[in-house]
């Protein structure tokens, strides 16, 4: 734990006190950076400041408690369950149940997949994007269930995100969704997280412009299932993976993921019904094709309870 540093801005002016910070500690993240000027740990001459404060050349600024490399390192949590669908000598197949966040935030959360993927295999701790997110090619909402995808060794990992990045990776969600979506419908406008809340994403506006930093390009398409009492299971398909695709995508065509409390009407549910049910790639060490499942929750919620 560093506990106290302060130093001079030698940089540029104007520049973002969160960009700053993120640059005098590249080890953390942009949630850590946040959280700690929200916690009012760093001032700007002498003062608290919010992150979006621009900084004038040679301002004066001073830190306390910043943590470590050495302090943010993932726990392992050998109580949680770790359900592994496939797994050979380069990859491994998990299925995350919903409620479960994939990683931490923060070293001293111990309640993810991360953690108990480091339970159970310790050697990928290192692998990927260490500390807090290791040897995992995605994400998926805290609330979604289904397929992560994790590889076993370096070589596999950085093969898998250009696989991802090139969008060779074909993901399959299943949804049940509100209303009667009679035929297959597919969205391709870009979302941005220039929202006013930071927990939600929106469609942009035909005409608006957005930087880069803020607009993600992505396109989702769908199938119906099956329709009941007012409500439909839909075959989701997607090769991007911007933050809340499939779940912002179909509320902005009508038809919001069953118990989504961000983008859905008021329900009772305790999670939304989003299962990450397939994927399709080429494997990195093999070459072959592989197609990896893992079923839908056993609950009532799914009609298959």
């Amino acid at each position: 734990m560093i506990h106290h540093d302060r130093w001079t801005h030698d940089g540029p002016a104007g520049i973002r006190l969160d960009r700053a910070i993120a640059a005098r500690y590249p080890w953390l993240s942009r949630a850590q950076v946040a959280a700690l000027l929200d916690s009012r740990s760093v001032q700007l001459g002498g003062r608290p400041a919010p992150k979006g404060a621009k900084l004038p050349a040679g301002a004066v600024l001073e830190a306390v408690g910043i943590p470590e490399p050495s302090d943010l390192r993932l726990q392992a949590n050998p109580s949680l369950l770790l359900r592994v669908v496939w797994e050979d000598d380069w990859l491994l197949a998990l299925d995350k149940p919903a409620g479960m966040p994939t990683h931490p935030l923060r070293a001293d959360e111990t309640d993810t997949l991360a953690n108990a993927l480091v339970a159970r295999y310790p050697n990928l701790a290192e692998i990927g994007n260490p500390p807090l997110f290791p040897a995992m090619l995605h994400r998926l909402d805290t609330g979604t269930s289904g397929l992560v995808l994790a590889a076993k060794t370096q070589a596999v990992f950085l093969a898998l995100r250009e696989a991802f990045r090139r969008r060779e990776i074909e993901k399959h969600y299943l949804a049940w969704v509100y209303g009667d979506v009679a035929a297959p419908g597919r969205c391709d406008s870009p979302l941005t997280h220039r929202t006013r809340s930071p927990c939600r994403m929106r469609i942009l506006a035909p005409g608006e412009t957005a930087s880069g930093r803020e607009t993600f390009p992505a396109a989702t398409e769908w199938v119906p299932i099956r329709r009941e009492e007012g409500r439909t299971l839909l075959d989701v398909t997607i090769r991007t993976g911007v933050t809340h695709q499939i779940r912002c995508h179909l509320a902005a065509a009508g038809h919001p993921v069953v118990g989504d409390r961000i983008y859905g009407p008021p329900t009772g549910l305790p999670r939304h019904l989003l299962h990450a049910h397939t994927l399709r790639l080429v494997h990195p060490a093999t070459s072959s094709p592989l197609l990896l499942a893992a079923p839908p929750p056993a609950d009532a919620a799914w009609g298959n309870g």
